[in-house]
């Protein structure tokens, strides 16, 4: 006999995640979800862990399902609480991370009549979710499974609303064996349909025929068998492959710094760099520069291979290859054969010429938030896991050599600042190598509850470039000239320091190259708590510094 919710509705969830192997929920605390915390509670099949803050809670939530690529539950109490997912469940939606949203709701009969806590909460996420279900019907069973069915195996978040009535906290002993529904998450190759050979050869006759082919490569989990077919690829002359440091493959043969390649062409050059055909595979994108170049310089055709969907990036999608990209590649270079052009041996030359004027000038470069990027990320220890993010941090990393045993993380979906800390502890948590996590200030402080956390592992790290406040709105053209500065930039004078007291983080700082080098010397020590280093670098200067490193790569 086993200790249950007496509410038919909470027993039913219980038991169809346990069913369903959803083994991690994150609960936020309440009352009108009681009967589902007890539930949960009472389940040895389920991790139950508490995260107060809603937002921080979806985040962190977010994190563990991005590490372990499984399900990982929500729960919170009716009301504004639920609304507080929402920057999170957009994420997922975006960057197809699986998360099952369950919250508590009033019975219908006491929404709209002024009853506290109270919103309208069915259906509330229907722009960015795969399937909401609002329970109280005949068809309860059904929705559940279906919920859970779909992010499954469509990777991405579903609401579950489960409206309560009083009494909340009885229990009862219920007779339960758990039924296997799902053994694991499906990724097998073999578990997917192949495309028509004949339709295919199409492809690879236009293919083959072309002599200057791009593969453009967006944010994707380390895959083993991607990173040998792409190496494959590039023995074709034709093809060039152009990568980012979230794409988590790497070669000397890609290209891995795109807009420190583009940023110093003429519209001749820009011209050769034309594709006939571009490839584009993963998620989203972060270079500015490539988006704004194959907008206005199109490629005849592009072909986006992905089991799930095709974004176009860049207003001449052609065609969407609807399987992973490794059976693409499997079946694909079957039809294919090398093709001899110059497209990629005169990029790669280019590439070398901009990274010796970037090691030049890097060598004389003033302290600034480049010259710290170029200190910390050879600091971080191999196998590591690499959490950045977003706005000026995603952007400066993307103009260095990411070492290339280290996996690299970013909520590229939405692009938020707003759960950056937050997702990283969350696969902290869910990982047991080494978590390096580079955030900026105002994501940091924005995010500042992500602290309030019992589950932050003690080798987990943070590196905050602290630059006096969105220092990214001075580099992009318009802030500057519009008289607003400050409503764009923020400015502030805040410090990590009390954060850290208040929530049991070492704390160390650097406002100079050599204080930098002496603490990242003994930062990744081991230690009985995680850590934190705050970096500070000139706020009016860093912008400056910056433009001068891309005009130096002006030939």
């Amino acid at each position: 006999m086993r200790q249950f919710p007496k509410n038919k509705l909470a027993q039913l969830v219980v038991k169809n995640c346990e069913n369903f192997n959803i083994n991690t929920i994150v609960i936020s605390p309440g009352s009108r979800n009681a009967p589902l915390i007890i539930g949960f509670n009472d389940s040895e099949k389920i991790k139950t862990l508490s995260i107060v803050d809603e937002r921080c809670a979806a985040f962190f939530a977010l994190g563990i399902a991005q590490q372990t690529r499984k399900p990982v539950a929500l729960l919170c109490t009716s009301g504004s609480a639920l609304l507080n997912y929402y920057p999170a469940i957009a994420e997922a939606y975006y960057s197809n991370i699986p998360l099952l949203i369950i919250s508590a709701d009033r019975p219908s009969h006491l929404i709209d009549i002024g009853d506290g806590q109270t919103i309208k909460q069915e259906n509330v996420f229907e722009n960015h979710i795969l399937y909401s279900a609002n329970l109280g019907t005949k068809n309860d069973t059904e929705n559940i499974k279906k919920a859970i069915e779909t992010i499954i195996h469509k990777k991405g978040p579903a609401h579950i609303n489960v409206p309560f009535d009083e009494p909340l906290y009885e229990k009862e002993y219920v007779n339960y064996k758990k039924e296997v529904v799902v053994e694991e998450l499906k990724t097998s190759l073999i578990d997917e349909i192949p495309l028509e050979v004949d339709e295919l050869q199409k492809y690879a006759d236009v293919w083959n025929a072309s002599t200057k082919k791009m593969v453009l490569v967006g944010a994707h989990f380390p895959d083993e068998l991607l990173q040998t077919q792409l190496e494959h690829l590039v023995k074709d002359p034709s093809v060039l492959v152009l990568i980012e440091n979230t794409s988590n493959i790497s070669h000397s043969k890609f290209i891995n710094s795109i807009d420190k390649l583009i940023f110093p062409l003429n519209d001749d050059e820009l011209e050769k760099f034309r594709p006939d055909i571009l490839l584009s595979l993963g998620g989203l994108i972060v270079s500015k520069k490539i988006k704004q170049h194959l907008r206005k310089y199109k490629p005849v055709h592009h072909w986006h291979a992905d089991a799930k969907r095709a974004f176009d990036t860049f207003h001449c999608l052609s065609h969407h290859f609807k399987i992973s990209a490794q059976l693409f590649f499997s079946q694909f270079f079957f039809l294919t054969k090398t093709t001899k052009s110059n497209y990629q041996n005169y990029w790669l030359q280019k590439k070398e010429i901009r990274l010796k004027k970037h090691q030049d000038f890097l060598e004389t470069c003033e302290f600034s938030d480049l010259k710290v990027f170029s200190k910390v990320l050879p600091s971080i220890s191999n196998n590591s896991q690499l959490q950045l993010g977003n706005s000026s941090i995603i952007r400066y990393s993307q103009l260095f050599d990411i070492n290339k045993t280290l996996h690299v993380f970013c909520n590229r979906g939405t692009s938020g600042i707003d759960g950056s800390t937050s997702t990283a502890i969350g696969a902290a948590f869910a990982v047991e190598e080494n978590t390096v996590f580079i955030t900026g200030d105002i994501s940091f402080f924005y995010d500042s509850n992500a602290l309030w956390n019992n589950y932050i592992p003690v080798n987990f790290r943070i590196i905050v470039l602290n630059n006096g406040g969105g220092g990214i709105f001075r580099f992009i053209p318009g802030p500057k000239e519009s008289n607003a500065l400050d409503y764009f930039e923020t400015p502030h004078n805040l410090t990590a320091e009390y954060l850290c007291k208040m929530h049991n983080f070492e704390y160390t700082k650097a406002e100079s190259e050599f204080e930098l080098e002496t603490q990242l010397s003994k930062f990744y020590n081991k230690s009985k708590f995680p850590k934190l280093l705050e970096v500070f670098t000139p706020r009016e200067e860093n912008d400056k510094i910056l433009k001068a490193y891309f005009n130096n790569l002006k030939e």
